[in-house]
Formats: structure tokens, C-alpha cells, sequence
């Protein structure tokens, strides 16, 4: 709705998710810059055996097995770098945006993720003090830093490359894993335990995101923002922003552009939460009018009023869903 200039959608998915996209990118004849979407559809049993291949991760998160696959995007999806975004959360201003915060990144920073360092829930490890749902990731250096093991990567001494990087922050965070099959059972926040981990262990690695990118309503109440009172100046709106003392965010004005409606209560798909359209309910007053707005939003209204052949069109591709440690026993058994 709000992009400047040409985009590409890397989407990891199952077949019956694409299915439910499709229809709407089908109805965009002539959108205003180009569009690439990329599907990923590993199956069931590739998630499970990349997994076992890694050897040590498990959840006790809803998620389940696909919620893990956050921890090998950089292995399927073939780019330098990408923006992470939950389903459940929208753009409401130019992704670009977020996307320029890769220029401030240090030399040797891969990950950027909010840090509410107001956190700190002993039964999640203390990973409440980040959130893995918006993320900024250079794909490369997790690739070059080989995040994620793999018994692949042990077969003999043939496959060169570093060792992992995500084993001895599992061990510093967990303890030793269950003696039993060697895994982490009770890591409760799923991938986000394990970012928390990684991010803990070896901090020069990551770096806070601002929450402009990432007002989410799990526990964190949109930090209180919300529309209207247009007049507002700074200094009030800091002064009534919440869920901000002791975070990096202290002292400075939210101005919203992702909203991230996670821990809806009562709702199967968050949009269709009952009391969007609810004045009396203060999530539904602060956010709803944005929600019926932009899920209201029709695909047609995508495309230009006119086009003609020199318009940019969307490009739609499946993309074979191979893992890095594949790839890099591939290539070096080629070798």
C-alpha cells in the first residue's frame, strides 16, 4: 500500500496458506513499481529433519515446528538481507523506511529486534526482553557466522567453514540439554528463546529496534500510542507513552509504523477480533479504525488507473526450499 519503489516477498509458507494469497495478487494488473513474490513451501518433514540435523531445538511454544523455521530463514531464502514480519502485524507507512535502518548498522551487527529490557520473566529465560516478531536480518553474515549447526556439518573433515555459533549460546543460556535425546525441552517463547540466546551471548551481533517498527499489543498495550489528538506535542506524547522506562526507548517519541496485534484473546485470525469495531474497548478505540481501515483496504485499489507495456507487473515464483547445510555439502562434495 505505501512502498516507493520495487519490492520483493519472500514467503515461507504451506500450500494451503498460498492458496489464500494468491487470489489477492491475482486481482493486481498494473501495480505501480514491481512486485517479486517468492514462495518457500518446505514440507512437514524437511522443517523436522533440518531440525533433528541441528540437533539440539525443541519448543513448548504454540508454534511448533514451523515457528522454528525463523532460525533458518537465512539457510532457505536466498538474499543478502531481508525484513522480518509476523503475519499478524501490517505496515501503516513506506516499509523503506524500515528498511533504511540496515545503513546504521555497525560492521558487525546481523540481527535487530526490539529490546524490552523492562522484561525479564524468569519461566521464558528472561526472553521477554526481546521480541522476534519484527526483524531486520543480514542474511549474509548469519551465513557467513553459520548461526545454526548441523550434523552435516561434522561428517568428516571435507566440510570446511566455521564452527556454529548458536551451541554454546544455547548451553551459556540452557544449561546442558536433556541427557535423554540431547535437547532443549523448555524453552517456552520457541524461536524467541533461542534469538535471546544468541543475542545475550554474543551482543555485538545485534542491535535494538526502534519501536516505531514494532507496536504490538502482547503485554506491551501498544506502549499506549494510539490515533487521534492530532494537536498533541512531543513532550505529551512521551509523557503518556507506557512500557517505555528502561528500554532503549525511554525518553524519545514512538511514531508508529508497523502495528502488531499479537495475544488477541478470543479470535482465530486477529483482524476478525470482536472488538475492533468496539468504542468502549480500548484497544478497539486507540487501533480498530486502522485495522478496518487497511484490512478493508481492496487489491484492486493496488494496481495504477493505467498501464500500458512498460508497466511493472508481479513476477510470482515457487523457489525449491533447500537448506544451507544442503547446500554447502553439495557444493563441496561437487568440489
Amino acid at each position: 500500500m505505501y512502498i516507493t519503489g520495487p519490492v520483493e516477498l519472500h514467503i515461507l509458507c504451506d500450500e494451503e496458506a498460498k492458496k489464500a494469497i494468491d487470489p489477492g495478487l491475482s486481482l493486481v494488473h498494473s501495480p505501480t513499481y514491481e512486485v517479486k513474490v517468492r514462495y518457500y513451501m518446505p514440507t512437514w518433514d524437511e522443517m523436522v529433519s533440518r531440525i533433528e540435523r541441528e540437533g539440539s531445538i525443541a519448543t513448548a511454544h504454540a508454534a511448533g515446528t514451523p515457528g522454528l523455521m525463523k532460525l533458518f530463514l537465512q539457510e532457505i531464502i536466498p538474499v543478502k538481507k531481508a525484513i522480518y514480519v509476523d503475519t499478524d502485524a501490517l505496515f501503516i507507512s513506506d516499509p523503506r523506511h524500515l528498511w533504511g535502518e540496515f545503513k546504521s548498522f555497525k560492521s558487525t551487527t546481523a540481527i535487530s529486534m526490539t529490546s524490552h529490557s523492562d522484561g525479564g520473566n524468569p519461566e521464558w529465560q528472561n526472553a521477554d526482553r526481546i521480541c522476534s516478531c519484527i526483524m531486520l536480518l543480514d542474511f549474509e553474515k548469519l551465513r557467513e557466522m553459520r548461526l545454526m549447526d548441523s550434523n552435516l556439518y561434522h561428517l568428516d573433515d571435507s566440510v570446511n567453514g566455521p564452527e556454529a555459533a548458536s551451541p554454546p549460546a544455547f548451553k551459556a543460556k540452557f544449561g546442558a540439554p536433556d541427557p535423554s535425546d540431547g535437547k532443549y525441552h523448555d524453552v517456552r517463547l520457541g524461536d524467541q528463546g533461542y534469538w535471546w540466546a544468541i543475542v545475550d551471548y554474543l551482543p555485538d551481533i545485534w542491535e535494538p529496534l526502534s519501536f516505531d517498527y514494532e507496536v504490538s499489543t502482547c503485554l506491551m498495550e501498544m506502549y499506549e500510542t494510539r490515533l487521534g489528538e492530532v494537536e498533541i506535542d512531543e513532550q505529551q506524547e512521551i509523557y503518556e507513552q507506557g512500557h517505555v522506562v528502561h528500554t532503549p526507548q525511554f525518553g524519545k517519541v514512538i511514531r508508529p509504523k508497523l502495528l502488531h496485534f499479537n495475544c488477541l484473546d478470543g479470535a482465530e485470525r486477529w483482524y476478525e477480533w470482536k472488538s475492533w469495531s468496539d468504542h468502549d474497548n480500548k484497544l478497539g478505540r486507540r487501533w480498530g479504525a486502522a485495522v478496518l481501515y487497511h484490512v478493508g483496504f481492496k487489491w484492486i485499489w493496488l494496481s495504477r488507473f493505467s498501464f500500458d507495456d512498460s508497466t511493472p507487473n508481479i513476477d510470482v515464483q515457487i523457489v525449491e526450499a533447500l537448506f544451507e547445510d544442503q547446500k554447502v555439502v553439495n557444493q563441496q562434495s561437487v568440489v
